[in-house]
């Protein structure tokens, strides 16, 4: 059974804080250097103390009488003792001091481990907020000309060549979609000119010009596969609430396939994107689904709430798109390729007039709506495609 990440046996690493760490090693060190301290102060206090005769056991003083010499030894040994236990209670009330410095060099050790990162963790944040649609913003890291500066201003370097290669890439598009149509158009229409002719033509002449038209369709359907694809991955025009189930009926219908057979869509509510990329997404499923299945197959197509919860609650989060088909079966690694331009899975997916972008678009253009993309392979066959894209926000559902 696979998780909600579509991955089953793999755990996400633990995450190890530097700033944990960073209190760790200050506090260590302060420990260390403590206890080297406390060793010290032990070592010379402890050969200061000297062990004394007791009352009784000194040597006769000449000129001393016996009690005196008693008095004397016995007062010796009481500030021997006196001494020993004030190094006793000097060395516990360091140590004692030792242990709740520690915690306290701790606690010091973590707030300023967090002065030292808060520009790295602004920088963190502000680099996740920036992506392809905002590449001009800066991270534009203040204070001191430091390390920490240093590497904000490097990675405002990279983001400004970045956006250079983005914009580029842009025009580039832009370029193609035009410079590429005028001759296809050009040659199609030459094509038709040459098949509307008065007259007979030559059997070879007119199976050489059908074949010319059928390549030149399948090329402006590349073309058009692979604008599409640049479009979806670099911007996301005019974004409005968009019912999927609207646009899965519809592609159904232009299959000549029986919504009220091939598609299960309750009432739910609409997403928030580009109504002509999800229309492509949906369209590119179902032919798919069409096109690399059995002879007398089907299709499925599920329209829900990820949430599961009825209709009539206000406010949803996502809306799942669940395509399904009968086929061949296919493995693990065949369907990690099917998300790959121009790449398709099984002798049956080598052939045809596709031009192997239909899912490398799907993916394309639910990633540019930030939703997320789960192919499974059927047990018993065929492919089972979910896309879970964020649902409208404030958007009512109606019942």
């Amino acid at each position: 059974m696979q998780d909600d990440d579509g991955l089953s046996g793999r755990r996400t690493p633990r995450r190890r804080s530097v700033r944990r760490r960073f209190a760790t090693l200050y506090a260590g060190l302060f420990l260390a250097s403590g206890t080297a301290m406390l060793a010290v102060v032990a070592f010379f206090a402890g050969g200061s103390i000297q062990a004394v005769p007791g009352p009784g056991s000194g040597a006769a003083v000449p000129g001393v009488s016996a009690a005196a010499a008693a008095r004397i030894a016995s007062l010796e040994h009481q500030l021997t003792q006196a001494q020993s236990r004030q190094t006793q209670q000097l060395l516990l009330g360091s140590a004692v001091g030792l242990v709740v410095m520690g915690l306290l060099s701790l606690l010091l050790g973590w707030y300023a481990a967090g002065r030292v990162l808060r520009p790295v963790r602004a920088m963190t944040a502000a680099t996740r907020r920036i992506s392809a649609d905002n590449l001009h913003e800066r991270l534009a890291v203040d204070g001191p000309h430091d390390e920490l500066r240093d590497l904000g201003e490097t990675i405002d370097e990279l983001l400004g060549r970045l956006e250079r290669s983005f914009a580029a890439q842009r025009r580039f598009v832009a370029d193609a979609s035009h410079e590429l149509r005028t001759p296809l158009a050009t040659m199609r229409a030459a094509v038709d000119v040459t098949l509307g002719k008065p007259g007979p033509l030559p059997e070879q002449t007119r199976v050489l010009a059908g074949r010319v038209r059928t390549e030149l369709d399948q090329v402006d359907g590349l073309l058009d596969g692979l604008l599409t694809l640049a479009r979806a991955q670099h911007e996301l025009p005019s974004p409005e609430a968009v019912p999927l189930g609207e646009l899965a009926a519809d592609a159904l219908a232009a299959r000549e396939l029986s919504a009220a057979r091939a598609l299960d869509a309750a009432p739910v509510a609409p997403v928030r994107g580009n109504r002509t990329l999800l229309r492509r997404l949906v369209e590119n499923l179902v032919d798919n689904a069409v096109v690399h299945n059995e002879p007398d197959g089907w299709v499925r197509v599920t329209v829900r709430e990820t949430s599961g919860v009825p209709a009539s609650v206000e406010h949803v989060e996502h809306v799942e798109l669940v395509v399904e088909n009968s086929g061949p079966t296919l493995t693990h690694e065949q369907v990690e390729e099917l998300t790959r331009p121009f790449r398709r899975a099984g002798p049956d997916r080598t052939g045809g007039s596709g031009a192997g972008l239909g899912l490398a678009i799907v993916a394309a253009v639910t990633e540019a709506h930030h939703g997320r993309l789960d192919l499974h392979a059927r047990e018993d066959g065929g492919l089972r495609v979910v896309v879970t894209l964020p649902a409208a926000v404030g958007t009512e559902v109606q019942a």
